[in-house]
């Protein structure tokens, strides 16, 4: 009797703490219902404007405590298009890729045969507009000299950017548009991550550079590079340089960021991977990568961003035709 006892008194206690196992296994994913391990993927090189948003949000997720641990890849290649091809093939639910207006471009003229309309989509982010620098000693001393150069040089004068058919490609385009420059006269040099091109342009191995402002705001303030006009609806408070408006040269455009999900992934997960970007978006933590990073908050979730990108998707192919990057 008394080693029955003894043995259900041991049945009990491992009963007991399997049971406090498994509470903790529940809890110690995190404070967004069990995200243990959350996995963002920059679809880029390091040191552009898709790494910083993974990183910015890598430091605000852990600080604000909504998973248990973040990590951030790196994945470049074709202007996201090949992050794009991991992601489709990704099985995990706690995996988000940044993306973003460069993605939706790139996947037109790489004819990528992974496609935004596979993807989960799960909030916008950011927004940022666009400069166009020179190094600091450059002959170009405004736009308009830039441009003049390209028209009578053309392939002679170089613009380093991002990938190919992504934002800064597109606003490359659309700056000689304005002044009936035919495309074939851009010699434009794409980088997979802004550290290259940032590169490029202080080695000066290229006449000038189109970036988001964000990517090349310190070299600025330092004085290694100059701005020459910016892409947005209004001057940068910190820059003080005109706008391509300003410049009546009729060229707007903002970059924006968000992140997706693998596609066909179940609703369930869809919804926690919403709750934690939107537990994110609302925390000190991001709130301060906003300000530090001088990006503009243009948060949107659910189907509101649903219907958002489906829009960008069906106007950025026509956008890519007016400047001859896509037949």
């Amino acid at each position: 009797m008394g080693t029955s006892w003894r043995r259900a008194a041991a049945v009990a206690a491992v009963g007991l703490v399997l049971a406090g196992c498994g509470q903790a296994a529940k809890s110690s994913g995190g404070g967004n219902d069990g995200i243990g391990k959350l996995e963002i993927m920059a679809p880029a090189d390091p040191g552009g404007g898709w790494d910083q948003t993974a990183r910015a949000m890598q430091t605000a997720v852990s600080g604000a405590k909504l998973a248990g641990s973040v990590q951030v890849s790196n994945v470049g290649g074709a202007g996201g298009t090949v992050g794009l091809q991991k992601l489709a093939n990704e099985r995990s639910e706690s995996f988000l890729m940044i993306t973003g207006l460069v993605m939706v471009g790139a996947v037109e003229t790489n004819n990528s045969a992974a496609r935004m309309e596979e993807v989960t989509p799960i909030a916008r982010l950011t927004a940022e507009d666009e400069v166009l620098v020179v190094p600091a000693d450059s002959p170009y001393q405004d736009v308009e000299e830039l441009l003049a150069a390209i028209a009578e040089k053309g392939k002679g004068v170089s613009i380093t950017g991002g990938s190919a058919g992504g934002t800064d490609h597109i606003l490359a385009g659309m700056l000689l548009k304005a002044k009936d420059i035919s495309p074939d006269k851009l010699n434009y040099v794409p980088y997979s991550g802004g550290g290259e091109s940032l590169a490029a342009l202080l080695g000066k191995k290229v006449d000038a550079g189109i970036s988001g402002i964000g990517e090349y705001r310190e070299q600025i303030k330092a004085g290694k590079l100059r701005a020459l006009g910016t892409s947005g609806p209004n001057q940068d408070p910190t820059l003080k340089v005109p706008t391509f408006k300003d410049l009546n040269l009729g060229v707007e455009l903002t970059n924006w960021r968000g992140v997706v999900a693998p596609g066909g992934i179940k609703p369930e997960a869809k919804e926690r991977l919403t709750k934690l970007v939107t537990d994110m978006h609302s925390s000190p933590q991001w709130q301060e990568e906003l300000k530090k990073k001088g990006w503009t908050d243009t948060f949107l979730s659910g189907s509101e961003f649903s219907t958002f990108l489906n829009k960008e998707i069906g106007r950025i192919r026509p956008a890519l035709q007016n400047i001859g990057l896509v037949k």
